[in-house]
């Protein structure tokens, strides 16, 4: 083969690779620098990480100031959610929905309108779904 050949079907093999979907952690590193394989396990140490990141606090000056807002809040405009999804990040690892953003992405409109749906949905009852706090 020639060079030029062996080149093409680099090409290809890669873009195989990359389009091929995630669908979860094979394995993480704990807090203590174990490495996680079980899915409970997995499961376990995202939340502990969740938590402590949540839950701790930060220092700040008090400078910053707003007004308070009286009513209900503004829905989600389709601007908003087409440009979050733009700014996204490519080849992440996914959550625990097994989800990465190409995914989304490569919904297109109908995506996006779901997105929209689900986001002004959680604005408008005031709370996020049961699944979402575990």
């Amino acid at each position: 083969m020639t060079e030029c050949q062996n080149e093409i079907f680099r090409m290809a093999k890669q873009m195989v690779k990359e389009r091929q979907d995630i669908t979860g952690l094979n394995c993480i590193k704990g807090a203590s620098g174990k490495v996680i394989v079980d899915d409970k396990g997995i499961k376990d140490s995202c939340k502990e990480y969740m938590e402590k990141l949540m839950n701790e606090e930060n220092e700040w000056d008090r400078k910053i100031s707003a007004e308070v807002k009286e009513g209900p809040a503004d829905c989600i405009r389709m601007d908003e959610v087409r440009a979050v999804l733009k700014k996204t990040k490519r080849h992440k690892a996914p959550g625990l929905s097994g989800l990465v953003a190409e995914m989304i992405q490569a919904t297109g409109v109908i995506g996006t309108h779901w997105i929209l749906d689900l986001c002004n949905g959680i604005m408008k009852e005031g709370s996020m779904p049961e699944d979402w706090k575990s």
